[in-house]
């Protein structure tokens, strides 16, 4: 049902929404669709418009998960406007602890409670928190866990795939804006890209624009976006060195042209002359080089 015109001037939508609660737009839509916490009304163009009580029950919401309290009984209570039964659990604000529960839904197969937690945790804590504390720890204890024969193949793979596809989420409109523009890609061959699209959300929120070509990109085409698109960086991923043994050539002559820089586990293990390479390409630290526009 669409709002009355005199109704859309007193409710708000979206984005101003997710800047008066700090819950994140991905997560504030994410609660509506497993939960039914709020159900905005529509503008005659379909954006999505909450009013003060959305607003009050979303603050709830985040507070109650931050609190530890379990997703669907936070919307039942946020819903009656109760607080939560009991004190809060210890460890609940705990980055590792909520990577351990992270870890054991993915490996279980259980992606509604995966999503669950990240729910609790983007709206819990810091984005740079999210992305560099509770999901690399997550991933890197199921990878070692798979290496060690305690995981498999099947539950690495859906891991990736389940957090690949929710941080692609969170990147939606990234592209947008009059910030500088960084062009990330993963060389050929790789395909591990989710410190890299990692990276990019956290560079969009320094004000940058980002277009994200993804995993196995050609070098040609590479070249050709960056011919079209004119990015003031380009940011490419390598896991291993011996992604970049083979294209060092091509990529000292792009940055002759750009400046590029390489992240990755594979970045510290090549020097090529010319190019950047970023330590802990997911890391804070690795934005030294990209200040604010």
């Amino acid at each position: 049902m669409s709002a009355h015109p005199q109704e859309e001037q007193e409710r708000v939508r979206i984005g101003e929404l997710s800047r008066r609660t700090g819950v994140h737009g991905d997560t504030i839509r994410a609660w509506e669709r497993r939960y039914g916490l709020v159900k905005p009304q529509r503008t005659s163009k379909g954006y999505r418009l909450y009013s003060s009580a959305d607003e009050e029950v979303i603050r709830t919401m985040r507070e109650l998960t931050a609190k530890g309290v379990a997703a669907a009984e936070a919307a039942e209570l946020a819903r009656r406007g109760a607080e939560a039964p009991t004190a809060p659990s210890s460890g609940a604000l705990d980055p590792a602890a909520q990577a351990r529960r992270l870890r054991r839904a993915l490996e279980a197969f259980d992606e509604e409670e995966a999503n669950a937690i990240l729910d609790v945790c983007l709206a819990g804590f810091s984005l740079s928190t999210v992305l560099e504390d509770v999901v690399p720890a997550a991933m890197a204890e199921i990878g070692s866990r798979w290496q060690d024969g305690q995981a498999t193949v099947a539950q690495e793979h859906f891991a990736s795939s389940v957090v690949r596809g929710r941080l692609l989420g969170l990147g939606r409109g990234w592209g947008a804006g009059a910030g500088p523009l960084a062009l990330l890609a993963c060389l050929p061959g790789e395909l591990h890209d989710l410190g890299l699209i990692a990276f990019g959300l956290s560079l969009h929120r320094r004000g940058w624009r980002i277009a994200y070509l993804g995993a196995d990109t050609p070098l040609e085409t590479l070249d050709d976006a960056v011919t079209r698109l004119r990015p003031q960086v380009v940011v490419v991923s390598a896991s291993a060195p011996e992604r970049l043994a083979g294209v060092a050539k091509e990529l000292r002559s792009l940055a002759m042209r750009v400046p590029v820089s390489v992240g990755g586990r594979g970045a510290v293990a090549l020097p090529i002359e010319g190019v950047t390479m970023l330590e802990g390409i997911a890391s804070s630290q690795a934005f030294d080089r990209f200040r604010s526009p």
